[in-house]
């Protein structure tokens, strides 16, 4: 069947159309513009994109919220089902339209230097990504997501090595390739046993034909889920399938490295729930112990994430490398709603998943725009760059200390509550042991970023150059820190706002 696209199905898809014509015409009027000029008026178009793209999204949260009053479904279905309009990706929209503006923003500060020679490809580049991400996240069909989530690799593998002339860079780029590379093939594999045991790539049709196949393909559906498990925990960098990933981003460009760790494993990480959810969860009718393998193999690889990610950080030098693991605990911790039983008395999932994930954007895009300002003044990305910094940048350092303390998870930060709230929900579903990793290592993850507070108040820099900080990655600096401390004094206003937008039955279930 061929389903052909109308005008309405256009105002549904406005926020992606609206990135894909400013591609195209941010690429072409770098070619018409002088090098120095274009570079500063394509970041600027850029972020015009990115804001207009959230508008027409914001639209379209107001549109499902009046239909819902009004008693009408708080969907919309596209493309024949391929594409969903719903607030799960509505939200999830937001939060990477709104990273990925953060990381625009801040670079337009370092874009013109040499540590950072990304010109105005970076802009460009970036917009695809950012639809491949919403795509991965709105999704309604598995070969949609697979294009989404195809379209977001191939252009993060240009800018992973977008630094042509470093060689740490080009290695960088070779094993993201490589990587990503074997976790598609993996997902795809996976999505075709599915099929072949289903007869559909839709994942309502799969949630409908899942529980009959049970009878006859009981061994190949284990397979097909398990084959994604192993994909996802490559893209994730989920422990034992994340050494890839200090060393991509410690070789990518910082902004670049800012989108990695936050936009595209968050897309990654909607497309598990939206899969998962919409299948294993509750379409295997009677039979629960396949659901519930699936489920433990999940906590089991969150467990492994927060334990192998804290644990490698413990002794990292290098500030780069540092957060690349803590970003493998934080990937961790955002899949533990979705391995929690929802049918013991937990269906908050999703509230816990956005807060968090709101959380681990601001904490990590502020800190690594303040390690762009830091090692670029001293030359280096090792922690010893952050000596001395309360002396050379007071009011830089007590921006990175808020965002550290939401990083380590300390009281009336961001980090706090999200870790809080989905502590609760393990102890609620009764995985105590899922719980006690949490806590634990938690606790531990106090010696790794006070390592940087160790160095910014305790080490002398007298003989560390001065920070010269720039107005855009101020900006973005700030606006991370206050929003880190604003979400952690004001989370129930929060939680209540995604709690009233999103609907399990709605936005979790394709239909």
């Amino acid at each position: 069947m061929i389903t052909t696209l109308t005008w309405s199905d256009s105002w549904y898809l406005a926020p992606e159309i609206v990135l894909a014509a400013f591609t195209i015409a941010l690429a072409v009027l770098d070619l018409a513009l002088p090098r120095r000029v274009g570079r500063d008026v394509i970041g600027w178009g850029a972020l015009v994109g990115l804001v207009l793209a959230g508008v027409f999204v914001c639209w379209h949260i107001h549109d499902l919220n009046v239909w819902k009053d009004a008693g009408k479904d708080a969907f919309r279905n596209v493309l024949g089902g391929s594409w969903r309009v719903d607030n799960f990706g509505n939200l999830l929209k937001l939060a990477f339209l709104g990273a990925t503006a953060l990381i625009v923003l801040a670079s337009l500060g370092t874009v013109r230097d040499r540590e950072v020679p990304i010109k105005g490809e970076f802009y460009y580049l970036i917009l695809p990504a950012v639809i491949g991400a919403m795509a991965m996240s709105s999704s309604g069909d598995m070969l949609t997501m697979y294009v989404g989530m195809e379209l977001l690799s191939i252009t993060t593998y240009v800018l992973v090595a977008v630094r042509k002339k470093s060689g740490q860079s080009a290695e960088a780029a070779f094993k993201y390739v490589v990587t990503g590379g074997t976790a598609s093939a993996f997902v795809l594999y996976g999505m075709s046993f599915l099929y072949g045991v289903t007869g559909t790539t839709h994942l309502a049709s799969i949630g409908q034909a899942l529980p009959g196949a049970l009878a006859d393909y009981r061994a190949m559906i284990y397979v097909a889920f398990f084959l994604m498990i192993v994909g996802f925990a490559l893209k994730l960098a989920l422990a034992p399938f994340h050494a890839w990933a200090p060393d991509v981003y410690q070789g990518a460009p910082t902004p670049v490295t800012a989108f990695l760790a936050v936009v595209a494993k968050g897309a990654a990480m909607a497309m598990v729930y939206r899969i998962f959810l919409n299948t294993a969860q509750f379409a295997t009718g009677d039979d629960s112990q396949v659901r519930d393998d699936l489920f433990l193999a999940l906590g089991v690889l969150a467990a492994a994430a927060m334990i192998v990610g804290i644990a490698g950080a413990l002794k990292q030098q290098n500030a780069k490398r540092l957060l690349a693991l803590s970003g493998v605990a934080n990937a961790g911790i955002l899949l533990v709603p979705l391995s929690l039983d929802l049918t013991n008395l937990h269906s908050s999932l999703f509230s816990e998943f956005v807060y968090y994930l709101a959380a681990y954007v601001l904490m990590n895009i502020g800190a690594l725009a303040v390690l762009t300002l830091v090692s670029r003044s001293s030359g280096h990305e090792q922690l010893s760059a952050f000596a001395g910094l309360y002396h050379r940048a007071p009011w830089t350092a007590a921006a990175m200390t808020a965002l550290l303390c939401s990083l380590a998870g300390l009281p009336i930060t961001a980090g706090f509550y999200g870790k809080l709230y989905i502590l609760f929900a393990t102890v609620q579903t009764g995985e105590y042991w899922l719980a006690a990793i949490l806590l634990g290592t938690t606790v531990v993850s106090y010696y790794v970023y006070f390592s940087f507070i160790r160095q910014m108040y305790m080490r002398g820099g007298e003989n560390e150059p001065s920070v010269r900080m720039t107005i855009p990655t101020g900006v973005v600096i700030w606006v991370c820190a206050a929003g880190s401390v604003a979400l952690g004094i004001f989370p129930k206003p929060v939680l209540d706002w995604v709690d009233g937008l999103f609907s399990l039955t709605t936005d979790f279930l394709a239909r």
